[in-house]
């Protein structure tokens, strides 16, 4: 039976009872966007762009950017890609070198040609053997963890202050 044909049918020319009173068929269940179905912008070698990138899409950058980038979907940054720029998406995998604070919601991947000078924000954390990294870096905490740590920090330093 095929399922864009209202009725079926059978070898005698009549279409069965039960079918026709049947839905033609039951409504797919509702799926989120995968990575697949998302569009992806890209830029490559010998491009320079200056500015704020941002949307629910995938981007990613072969050549020289500067500014801002702040999207739902993922970055990529291939081998040769330089960044400065404030970093904030999804899951980030960084080839190339970027300049500036990168925060994910998901992921940082930073591959063996990879290079980072700056902090690192992220619910997992992957480094390949290879690259290299100068800043800070914050993975595994969730945002309530977070404001925990800094709720106790701050009233650590307040008895310390009053101590001496």
């Amino acid at each position: 039976m095929a399922l864009w044909k209202e009725t079926t049918e059978n070898e005698h020319g009549t279409a069965p009872a039960q079918e026709q009173s049947a839905p033609p068929s039951p409504v797919p269940p509702r799926k989120e966007i995968s990575a697949q179905e998302r569009h992806e912008s890209f830029f490559g070698p010998g491009v320079t762009i200056e500015g704020k990138i941002q949307g629910d899409a995938d981007v990613r950058i072969g050549g020289k950017f500067t500014g801002n980038i702040e999207i739902n979907g993922n970055l990529k940054i291939d081998k040769g890609a330089r960044l400065a720029a404030t970093i904030n998406a999804a899951t980030v995998t960084i080839e190339g070198e970027v300049e500036g604070n990168v925060s994910a919601s998901a992921q940082v991947k930073l591959l063996e040609s990879g290079q980072v000078i700056g902090d690192v924000k992220a619910a997992t954390l992957t480094v390949a053997a290879g690259s290299r990294m100068r800043g800070k870096v914050e993975f595994g905490w969730t945002s309530s963890d977070s404001a925990k740590l800094a709720s106790i920090r701050t009233h650590e330093k307040a008895k310390s202050g009053s101590a001496g």
